[in-house]
Formats: C-alpha cells, sequence, structure tokens
C-alpha cells in the first residue's frame, strides 16, 4: 500500500519521539543510579584504576628491560630459547642476508616493534643457527616464525599471508600478527587491511537516490545523531534501544496504519 507524504512524514515523527523518549528515560535512570553513588564506592573506583594503571607502568618496565620495543639481532642459538621463556609473545624473522625480500620484513618489524611493546621482535640468521632452521621446520624465506607461551602459533611463510606482493603495508603485517595473537591489534581481525583499501578504490561512488523522507534514510541519520550525542556510559545501551524501536519502523511484517 502506497503512503501518502504527509502520512510517512507522521509515521517517521511518532518514531523518532518514541526513540528520543526511550533515550531518555535511560539517561534519567543511569544518572539516578550515578546520583546513588556514595564517596567509599568512588575511592574503591580510584584505587581500582590506579592499581591498573600501576600494573600496565610495571608490566611495561619488565619488557623494556628484557628487550621489547626494538627489533634486534639473535646473538646465539641458545638465546633464542632464554628470549621465548623471558618473553610470553615472540615475532622471529628467519632470513639470510643475501635474499631480498628479507628486507621487506626488516622494513616493517623494525616500525612494529616499538609500536607493540608486548611483543618481542627478533631476527635470526639462518646461517648461523642450523639447529633451529631444522627444529622449527623453516624451508623458505623469509619466514617468520610466531610465539606464544613457548609454543609455535603460527607462520608467515612469504608474502602469501599479506597480499602475495612486496608492496603490502606496515598495516597488513600488523593485522596478520593480530590473527596469531602475539600483538594486540586495534583494528578489525576479520578485515584485512589491505584488501579493505583495495576494494574501496574499485568501487565506483554512486549518489544516493533517496529523499530525506525516506523512512530509511531518516532512521540511519537518526542513529548517526544519537551516536554523536550519546556518553561513552550510555552509548551501548542508548544504540541497542534505538535499534529495537527501529526494527519496529522497518519491519515489512509490520504494515502502518494508513489511517495513523
Amino acid at each position: 500500500m502506497n503512503l501518502s507524504e504527509s502520512q510517512t512524514k507522521k509515521i517517521i515523527e511518532s518514531q523518532l519521539c518514541r526513540a528520543a523518549q526511550v533515550i531518555e528515560d535511560v539517561v534519567d535512570q543511569e544518572i539516578a543510579k550515578l546520583e546513588k553513588v556514595d564517596e567509599d564506592e568512588l575511592e574503591k573506583i580510584r584505587q581500582r584504576r590506579l592499581a591498573e594503571l600501576k600494573e600496565k607502568a610495571s608490566k611495561k618496565e619488565e619488557w623494556l628491560a628484557n628487550g621489547h620495543g626494538i627489533y634486534s639481532e639473535l646473538a646465539s642459538e641458545k638465546d633464542f630459547f632464554t628470549i621465548c621463556k623471558q618473553s610470553v609473545k615472540v615475532c622471529a624473522h628467519f632470513y639470510r642476508s643475501t635474499t631480498v625480500r628479507c628486507a621487506i620484513f626488516d622494513k616493517h618489524l623494525s616500525l612494529l616493534a616499538p609500536r607493540h611493546l608486548e611483543c618481542r621482535f627478533i631476527k635470526v640468521d639462518v646461517e648461523k643457527s642450523p639447529f633451529l632452521v631444522s627444529r622449527l621446520g623453516v624451508r623458505v624465506l623469509p619466514t617468520l616464525i610466531l610465539i606464544k607461551e613457548e609454543k609455535v602459533v603460527g607462520r608467515v611463510i612469504g608474502f602469501d599471508d599479506l597480499g602475495g606482493h612486496d608492496d603490502f603495508s606496515t598495516e597488513m603485517l600488523d593485522w596478520r600478527l593480530g590473527v596469531a595473537g602475539v600483538v594486540d591489534y586495534s583494528g578489525d581481525l576479520s578485515q584485512p587491511p589491505d584488501f579493505a583499501k583495495n576494494k574501496k578504490r574499485e568501487m565506483p561512488f554512486k549518489r544516493s537516490t533517496k529523499t530525506i523522507r525516506d523512512p530509511t534514510t531518516c532512521t540511519v541519520a537518526l542513529v548517526k545523531c544519537l551516536h554523536c550525542y550519546a556518553t561513552d556510559l550510555l552509548l551501548q545501551q542508548t544504540l541497542d534501544l534505538v535499534r529495537i524501536v527501529l526494527e519496529g519502523l522497518l519491519s515489512p511484517k509490520q504494515a502502518p496504519d494508513p489511517n495513523y
């Protein structure tokens, strides 16, 4: 059933008012909760936060003392096992100086080491480390051996996992190490960054034909506005409630009353 412009406008206005009222009620409830927090509870929160900050600072000092933050050469094969015992997460680049592509990994790992203090980044010369090469089954250069809690959790053999070409980005390698769990990757692990960029470049720009009176467009605009103004404390609850209200608006099973 086709709706007139005025009917569509009334439906949208009604849904917006309902969504705003629900959000206002949630905000009032959260404010009431915060007003009930006494000084003792606030002090507990402060102490807990302070303890977390001290723990992070202590961990950072420990990492730096163990050689984290820099991309360094392995001095001897026995040092490899010492490093793996000292550091929970290790990224070991097995290389040969005459293999050109090893220098590409060197460039990216040198950038990632200071970004990820939680991981120890080292390089291992295969010609000086025959035991490690045999023990870890390194057959192709360059190869990254990814270790967590003294166990191999992943391998990056060549550049196949990084797009299969030499000009992959540092972010792409960062993502791959994050997938293995040896670095704390801040992006979306389900979406390789270089692939996402290429997809955006290949997609032609298409201008939307929807008008401001289109209910779908209005609901998207509503979500964006609410996202901007919701506080960090209420953001998740707010968006969940809005999603429930909007599902009621957009559901094909609920046909609006033309006489509304």
